[in-house]
């Protein structure tokens, strides 16, 4: 009996060791976990500078020789007007994309007639490469502003418009008919069941319209402007500037990924998380 009573009690002391060492360990995986990314962009640029040493500058110059080239258009003033430039087309055309999304998602996922009449055109749409309607659009609308918001539009519309219709279709069944029996409005029902229950779906796909909507204004810029970041990266290619080229590409990958982190922030901050289970 006092064997198993010892062993009992070392084995006890070991629990209550494992139970005192978890809350320790949490900050430090925490801690790594905050570190990966950082490693990863280490291992980016250093196998960035080792294939640079076997290209000339023109063909791929090295990180330290596009942030020369960055932080000049940064003093000068010009890579700040171009990404501005930029983001005044991305942020207005994600905006309307959004809204044609919930617009043409909401009748979709509720009616099966509008269903049936208007996915076809929505997948149809998504079936023609971007590059054959662009020049449509310039065409019709001009070169303008407002011609680069529509192609930024349009390219964030699809992944919107599914995730709205899928997420106004998760709703489970016994929900809606509580909300019948109850004598809820059809206005009660989208507001208290339906678009809570669609978040999930919804910024899911504003992170991923988010970030295409950088892709639409850089397409609308290759085609016709005489500012921002897709004329500036035209202009460094006709001009040999590779350096020039990479800086813009990096600062476009920069507000890309400030959009997606605004949105996650945006999710974070409504706790759409708890209505995902």
């Amino acid at each position: 009996m006092s064997t198993l009573s010892s062993s009992e009690a070392l084995e006890a002391k070991q629990r209550g060791q494992r139970v005192k060492a978890t809350p320790a360990s949490t900050p430090r995986r925490a801690t790594a976990a905050r570190l990966v990314p950082l490693l990863g962009l280490f291992i980016f640029v250093m196998v960035w500078h080792l294939l640079s040493l076997r290209y000339p500058p023109f063909i791929l110059p090295g990180p330290a020789s596009v942030a020369r080239r960055f932080a000049e258009k940064v003093a000068d003033g010009s890579l700040i007007v171009h990404a501005l430039t930029t983001l005044s087309e991305a942020i207005p055309g994600l905006i309307l994309g959004t809204l044609a999304a919930f617009a043409l998602g909401l009748p979709i996922a509720k009616s099966r007639l509008a269903d049936r009449l208007l996915s076809p055109f929505i997948i149809a749409s998504q079936g023609v490469p971007f590059v054959a309607v662009a020049p449509l659009l310039f065409i019709w609308f001009g070169s303008g502003l407002t011609t680069k918001i529509l192609v930024c539009a349009l390219i964030v519309f699809f992944p919107i418009v599914i995730n709205v219709i899928a997420g106004l279709r998760s709703v489970p069944p016994v929900l809606r008919d509580l909300f019948r029996s109850l004598n809820a409005t059809p206005a009660e029902t989208f507001f208290k069941l339906e678009l809570p229950a669609a978040l999930p779906f919804i910024f899911a796909g504003l992170r991923v319209g988010g970030t295409l909507s950088m892709v639409g204004a850089i397409a609308g810029e290759f085609l016709s402007a005489d500012r921002g970041l897709g004329f500036m990266i035209n202009l460094g290619n006709g001009l040999y500037d590779t350096s020039l080229v990479i800086a813009g590409v990096l600062t476009i990958v920069m507000i890309a990924l400030g959009i997606y982190g605004t949105v996650r922030l945006a999710e974070r901050a409504l706790r759409v998380e708890r209505w995902a289970t």
